[in-house]
């Protein structure tokens, strides 16, 4: 398992994704710390098949393939929108209902159509996001956070991505995708994941040999 020092000042690590507005936001999140970023698409590795049952198990495999890819530390996120009406989709599945485009204004018509066919167009709901950081050596350490809302329709706003335009977090009135970046941060579930693992390996004065 990887602990305390293993990320410090002047770190540079592969976040293992292709979406670039999660790589941005993850960027975002290290670049106080000093840690420098790249993502697995500006490298041209692969995205590995996405076989786990669990958000965990999920960004383990693809932090592992980045990091045996790359020969570096690799962070790999895998979220998901879990939506109380529909038992918890579209889940690990959330990019999938947008199709082979990854179209998530159709993934959110999907969403709304199936709760219309509950009965009704609101249900509470919740971003999920796993963290896996794993080495080239096979060690890995992976933490998860949340954040609770509801769902709302019409989409509002142009910031963010992926669901981020229905999703209202509980407090708010703004949606993800109309609040300011730097709120969204503060309250996000990535940032819950992110807090525990810069707790658990961050240390800003550790020797890089």
């Amino acid at each position: 398992m990887l602990g305390s020092g293993v990320l410090y000042r002047g770190s540079r690590i592969v976040i293992a994704s292709h979406n670039e507005g999660k790589v941005r936001e993850l960027g975002e999140l290290f670049e106080p710390y000093g840690i420098t970023c790249v993502s697995a698409g500006s490298l041209g590795l692969p995205e590995p098949e996405e076989t786990g049952d669990t958000f965990e198990a999920n960004a383990l495999l693809k932090a592992h393939a980045s990091a045996k890819g790359s020969g570096m530390l690799a962070l790999a996120d895998d979220s998901g929108l879990e939506v109380e009406a529909l038992s918890g989709d579209p889940g690990i599945h959330s990019a999938r209902w947008g199709g082979p485009a990854k179209d998530f204004d159709l993934a959110m018509r999907k969403v709304h159509e199936a709760l219309e066919a509950t009965g009704g167009a609101f249900s509470r709901a919740n971003f999920t996001c796993a963290l896996a950081l794993a080495a080239p050596n096979g060690d890995d350490i992976v933490f998860s956070g949340r954040v609770f809302g509801h769902i709302q329709w019409p989409p509002r706003g142009t910031r963010g991505f992926g669901y981020d335009p229905i999703f209202v977090p509980e407090d708010h009135q703004e949606t993800f995708g109309e609040m300011d970046p730097a709120l969204k941060n503060e309250l996000s579930h990535r940032m819950r994941a992110f807090e525990q693992l810069m707790a658990a390996t961050y240390a800003e004065d550790a020797d890089p040999a």
